[in-house]
């Protein structure tokens, strides 16, 4: 069973290495180089423009690329993403068992890089997977990435003997995964609130569970996704009805979508 989470645009650039540990290479370092001398083309406020942000943000970013260069020192992803879904996967605790099964099977897609491994290395950046960024593939980068990144996965599958991909990315990013080419079964956690009766995906609270599914699979080591219903971090707990189940299907079927519900108190 193989995991995917989405990147934060948020970094941590005073993050260390963890010791005993050495970084690895990104696979397809030669098109993140390619993309960041595109992006080097734009100016800062061309970079407002292309991802929403402000001015400073924009300055912050230009600066990035010009200074990105081949073959210069990083950090690893996971120690540097520095948002909601980092806090739930809280990669600087893992002990070294779980990081080393994380490396194996847990990916980080990326805008810039495409996928990434936990100890990968990475240059400071952003650059978010919806950007209509103009390149020599199409218009964005989703025509950019094409099945590249799907082909990836179904390689690592085949190596690690994986059938499932366990999606714990926001519907941007997976949206870079060619499920055309993409061999394995697909099952996406969903976290809801409940509150007076209605229940709906609360942002903050959906990226930090879905950092922590990751953290629960890594650390247990699962290769079936029917573990994945012992999830229960943060009060959620699995609702087989609101994932389509009854339950005499409990021991024989994992649907593509898993639910998992908590109660909220309501507003004073």
């Amino acid at each position: 069973m193989l995991t995917v989470i989405s990147p934060a645009k948020r970094l941590n650039e005073t993050a260390h290495h963890a010791e005993g540990f050495t970084p690895t290479v990104p696979e397809f370092t030669a098109d993140a180089l390619r993309l960041a001398q595109t992006a080097r083309e734009l100016s800062a406020r061309d970079l407002c423009a292309l991802m929403d942000i402000s001015p400073a943000l924009g300055q912050l970013n230009f600066e990035r690329f010009k200074a990105y260069r081949a073959g210069a020192s990083g950090q690893p992803a996971a120690f540097t993403f520095d948002g909601d879904t980092y806090v739930g996967l809280e990669a600087r605790q893992m002990d070294a068992d779980t990081l080393y099964w994380a490396q194996g099977h847990l990916r980080i897609l990326s805008g810039l890089y495409g996928l990434l491994r936990p100890l990968d290395a990475i240059q400071p950046y952003r650059l978010e997977m919806g950007s209509k960024l103009t390149n020599k593939k199409g218009p964005d980068l989703y025509s950019y990435w094409g099945s590249k990144i799907a082909r990836s996965l179904n390689a690592l599958a085949a190596e690690q003997e994986a059938k499932i991909l366990v999606n714990c990315a926001s519907a941007e990013y997976f949206r870079a995964v060619d499920l055309k080419t993409l061999k394995l079964r697909v099952v996406t956690p969903v976290f809801l609130e409940e509150r007076d009766g209605d229940a709906k995906v609360v942002s903050f609270w959906s990226k930090k569970a879905r950092g922590a599914m990751a953290r629960f699979i890594c650390q247990h080591h699962l290769t079936d996704p029917a573990d994945l219903r012992g999830f229960d971090m943060y009060g959620y707990q699995f609702s087989a009805a609101q994932s389509g189940l009854a339950q005499s299907d409990l021991a024989q079927s994992v649907p593509e979508r898993l639910v998992f519900s908590r109660q909220v108190a309501a507003a004073a």
